[in-house]
């Protein structure tokens, strides 16, 4: 298993998506018609959120070139892009935009998918014998919608159960804005967090919900800027009942303030 959360594209025995990856789908599969003919076969499938593998798909290479390389052919490419929608580079407003694009891309919202960035998340002996679940919740999430290149904006959700070691509440937060800055699905983003924890605190003791607002659905296709997308990961004892409802009381209590 891959813990940084990254899969590599290869031709061997290591993960490779072809349109073959949606096989186990009866919606999706190869030979399935689609169930909306009218509609771009490559459309839809970024419509349903389809998604892989938990790991974060990057090719062999992805390490490749430095991050000043990487910030120097997007912004050639985006120039690219701007001049074929018939913008105006020489505008004052518009001159530093490819440059500003490439660097908000390698060193902002997608710098999680370099391995360097992974938080250090330093466990601590449970000198205090706390035997119940910690709660770190309402923690803000900004990530990138994967089929779409548009924001993912929500609340994420996390508890543990201690098994012998517990970790700093602000490593918590950087776990999830690691893995949230990075082109994402919510249902990966929310096993990645959860995989992590796990791999961390050695326990699997784990849950993780995310609430979010898709902006691939608010601003264009159906245009819905009120619904929101919830996604859960359980794991160990909070797939009992009594477990899993004891931490989403927590999480619908009301602590603001």
């Amino acid at each position: 298993m891959n813990t940084n959360g990254i899969a590599r594209r290869t031709n061997g025995n290591g993960t490779h998506f072809s349109r073959n990856r949606f096989a186990n789908d009866s919606a999706l599969a190869q030979d399935a018609p689609l169930p909306y003919p009218d509609v771009d076969e490559t459309e839809l499938r970024g419509d349903m959120h389809a998604a892989s593998s938990v790991d974060t798909p990057l090719r062999d290479d992805a390490f490749a070139l430095t991050d000043e390389e990487k910030m120097e052919r997007i912004e050639h490419h985006f120039t690219q892009i701007l001049h074929t929608l018939g913008m105006d580079l020489r505008d004052d407003s518009l001159q530093g935009t490819p440059h500003r694009v490439a660097k908000m891309y390698v060193k902002e919202i997608f710098q999680g998918l370099k391995p360097d960035n992974r938080p250090v998340a330093k466990v601590f002996a449970n000198s205090f014998q706390y035997g119940e679940m910690l709660v770190e919740k309402e923690i803000s999430l900004h990530t990138t919608c994967e089929h779409h290149f548009l924001p993912i904006v929500g609340r994420a959700h996390v508890a543990y159960i201690a098994n012998g070691s517990v970790i700093g509440l602000s490593k918590i937060n950087r776990i999830v804005d690691y893995f949230a800055r990075r082109p994402q699905v919510q249902e990966r983003l929310t096993r990645q967090v959860a995989e992590e924890l796990k791999r961390v605190l050695n326990t699997e003791d784990v849950a993780v919900v995310i609430d979010a607002k898709h902006f691939c659905v608010a601003a264009r296709g159906i245009q819905d800027t009120h619904s929101s997308t919830v996604t859960a990961e359980y794991s160990g004892r909070f797939r009992e009942e009594s477990t899993r409802k004891e931490f989403l009381q927590y999480i619908a209590m009301n602590t603001a303030g």
